[in-house]
């Protein structure tokens, strides 16, 4: 396998696939440069800590425990058999520079351990995207980044899913995912960058407004890769789902995941 010096997750929440019918050139590139699906599936049910946790720990939501509430007024156990790929990276690299900039701060303060010195942000999403970008030109020998936007799902919630409002939040999204590629870029980083970007969930299912349910419309995500060794528009074998990211993360990086639902997406990784 070609080299992979480090890993970027990008997460729009709330954008299931409906990127599909947004102007997102920015998505688009990378699309062209990797394997993406628009048929990825995830958790149920289609919560953002549900969904967000089965992506950074691996396992379902019965087994890592997370709900919106858990996640926002409780730390992630330190002991849980079912540690995110941030503290299985800490434990086999002391030494990793990680970051974690999220809009929804749940994610920094409740699915991600607090006491294994990740750097960690929460801001609005355009000064979130600016911000990402300049501790990226400055720490280039980060190895770990998640980065989570939200637009998306609070267009959803206000406008409807799926909707031309969404629809524009899913565009603005993509201009600041396009500022973060920016800076991976300037810094020299992407040709040994694995880059992921994903949803966490859909939604307009069974309520114009919400997600939660297991319809396809909330079950739904785009996931996709690019960068060393991935395969360019490769026909994944099976259904995948979020939590195989936590997979595909650790074996970028030389890893070896623990006793996790997560699975390696056959036909992504050239031999």
């Amino acid at each position: 396998m070609e080299k992979i010096a480090r890993v970027f997750i990008i997460g729009w929440d709330g954008a299931g696939n409906f990127v599909k019918d947004a102007h997102t050139p920015h998505l688009d590139r990378l699309i062209r440069t990797g394997t993406f699906t628009f048929d990825a599936q995830t958790v149920s049910p289609t919560i953002s800590a549900q969904c967000w946790g089965s992506l950074l720990h691996g396992v379902g939501p019965e087994k890592h425990g997370l709900t919106n509430d858990i996640a926002s007024e409780h730390a992630f156990p330190e002991q849980s058999q079912y540690p995110s790929i941030f503290r299985i990276v800490r434990d086999n690299m002391p030494d990793a520079k990680m970051a974690a900039y999220s809009v929804w701060n749940p994610i920094n303060d409740g699915i991600i351990e607090s006491t294994i010195d990740v750097h960690k942000v929460s801001m609005n999403d355009r000064e979130l995207s600016l911000a990402a970008a300049e501790y990226i030109k400055g720490n280039p020998d980060v190895l770990l980044m998640f980065i989570g936007l939200d637009l998306p799902d609070g267009a959803g919630h206000q406008h409807g899913f799926n909707t031309p409002e969404q629809l524009l939040a899913i565009e603005e999204t993509d201009e600041s995912t396009g500022i973060i590629l920016q800076a991976i870029e300037e810094t020299g980083l992407l040709k040994d960058s694995l880059i992921i970007v994903v949803s966490d969930h859909g939604g307009g299912g069974e309520q114009a407004y919400q997600h939660g349910s297991d319809h396809p419309l909330d079950k739904t995500i785009f996931w996709g890769c690019t960068g060393p060794g991935i395969k360019h528009n490769a026909t994944l074998q099976g259904e995948l789902m979020i939590t195989d990211t936590a997979a595909v993360v650790l074996h970028a990086l030389g890893l070896n995941a623990r006793s996790w639902e997560a699975k390696l997406p056959e036909g992504l990784f050239n031999p």
